[in-house]
């Protein structure tokens, strides 16, 4: 299990505008599952609800069982783990759900999973923060 703390991010864009107090910006911090099968953060309906998160299109995904089925999709959620911060979106499961911390936010965190301990690691060739690779198009 790894430390997941989430922020409802317009609440962060309120407060660096001056039009909400830090202290009231909605924020939990869970313990998530790494799940390397998953694309996307997975979150539960509840914890979604209360950091009043915004609400988008919803999604179609394939569960690890491979039946189909649409699912609520979350947004402008900031995350931090081991430190490394980003926004992003989140599929949502119903209440009490177990959070799953998917490859997107891996990659983008530039973190890693150990094989043999199942630890959540940052990139030992990038320890100061997340590198992300482009490609230099002419």
């Amino acid at each position: 299990m790894t430390k997941l703390t989430l922020w409802n991010n317009t609440d962060l864009d309120l407060v660096s505008r001056g039009l909400m107090k830090p202290e009231d910006v909605r924020t939990e911090t869970v313990e998530a599952l790494v799940d390397t099968g998953a694309t996307q953060l997975v979150l539960p309906m509840d914890l979604c609800q209360r950091l009043g998160v915004s609400w988008l299109k919803p999604l179609a995904v394939r569960l690890a069982d491979g039946k189909p089925q649409e699912v609520p999709h979350a947004g402008s959620i900031r995350i931090s783990i081991l430190g490394r911060e980003m926004e992003c979106d989140a599929l949502v499961m119903p209440a009490g759900t177990k959070p799953l911390i998917g490859q997107v936010q891996l990659e983008v965190l530039d973190l890693i999973v150990d094989a043999r301990s199942r630890e959540v690691r940052a990139n030992p060739a990038n320890p100061d923060g997340p590198v992300l690779y482009i490609l230099a198009a002419a």
